[in-house]
């Protein structure tokens, strides 16, 4: 499945703006921790992932990670990437235990993207390229702040990576500067 055919099947069932960039940053997050892990290669594939993750959450909200496989297959989308798909539901809504390093990388970050960006919304500059990790760990320890956030999956995220948390917050941090401006011309983009 190519970048584009993903998008596009993700606009099927998706319009909300928040979702939109909520699967944008998970798609440059996870393809910006492909070349850091040595997974460079697929990154294209890594990146889909991100994008289609939540490919089922808007439209049936009660069948996340549930409806996904359905919708993905009809498109032609293949084991593979169902399966790490759905594994993003761990413990959540499915059974389907995170096993590629890919399938890990999603579940640790998936949450926690949402947690990163909740907290730069809160600076002056509304970014994260001026975002300090040390903001990021306060918020994360402050329960009520984007309390929809799991701090047990982030926290189960870096355990199954082998990573401390505050490493882990501070490699997605890197990873959504990277890809922030991205984010926001496909926001552009998309919405015009």
């Amino acid at each position: 499945m190519t970048r584009d055919e993903a998008l596009s099947l993700f606009l099927k069932y998706n319009h909300d703006s928040f979702h939109l960039r909520h699967a944008l940053t998970v798609e440059g997050v996870m393809k910006w921790f492909a070349g850091e892990l040595g997974y460079a290669r697929e990154a294209d594939f890594w990146g889909n992932a991100g994008l289609l993750h939540d490919i089922d959450f808007e439209a049936f909200p009660e069948e996340h990670c549930r409806k996904a496989p359905e919708l993905l297959h009809n498109a032609g989308a293949d084991k593979a990437l169902i399966h790490a798909v759905c594994s993003h539901g761990w413990n959540l809504t499915v059974a389907i235990r995170p096993e590629h390093k890919m399938e890990k990388v999603l579940y640790a970050i998936d949450e926690l993207t949402g947690l990163v960006w909740a907290t730069a919304l809160m600076r002056p500059s509304k970014s994260v390229q001026d975002l300090e990790l040390k903001s990021v760990c306060k918020k994360f320890r402050s329960r009520g702040f984007a309390a929809g956030c799991s701090r047990e999956v982030i926290e189960a995220g870096a355990d199954m990576l082998g990573l401390e948390l505050d490493d882990l917050i501070a490699k997605t941090i890197l990873a959504m500067r990277a890809c922030e401006n991205f984010v926001s011309r496909e926001m552009a983009r998309i919405n015009h």
